[in-house]
């Protein structure tokens, strides 16, 4: 049986002009807020803001069957899109106005099988260390009663625009 989705959002453009003159913390608030838009990336694979504070942020998800690989798990993809987000996202809650960063590099450990049996994960970001040009940021993915199914860390370069 054919399954379909159907996923609305709003054009990111705006607010990612916005996100040039505003500090990292106060980008993601507004839109925690509802006062810009959540990025695409969140419809697609519907994925949930949830804490958000200086330094640490979390995402979550209900494993689907569309995050699904052809061997009936939710993708490796997914679960390093979430836990990328989380990372990304503590760092930019950090960041002054006219800052902005990338990911230079990410390592996951996929250490349990996520499966639309699985109940709603969170990946929890924190911020580990934070230079001049790069920082550290780690994240864990974890169900309701704190089973670790994913480990990851990303080295990120921060830089002026």
């Amino acid at each position: 049986m054919k399954r379909t989705r159907q996923i609305h959002w709003e054009n990111p453009e705006p607010a990612a002009k916005q996100a040039l003159k505003m500090s990292g913390i106060d980008y993601l608030n507004a839109m925690g807020a509802g006062q810009l838009p959540l990025p695409p990336l969140l419809y697609t694979l519907d994925f949930k803001i949830g804490e958000l504070e200086e330094g640490s942020v979390s995402f979550s998800f209900r494993p689907q069957e569309f995050h699904y690989n052809p061997i009936g798990t939710v993708h490796g993809g997914v679960i390093s899109a979430i836990l990328d987000s989380a990372m990304g996202c503590s760092l930019h809650t950090l960041l002054e106005i006219g800052k902005a960063y990338t990911t230079l590099e990410l390592k996951v450990n996929f250490l349990k099988a996520v499966t639309t049996k699985t109940e709603e994960l969170k990946a929890v970001g924190k911020v580990v260390y934070v230079g001049g040009r790069t920082a550290l940021v780690e994240a864990q993915l974890v169900d309701e009663k704190g089973q670790l199914y994913a480990h990851a860390t990303s080295t990120c370069m921060i830089f002026k625009f």
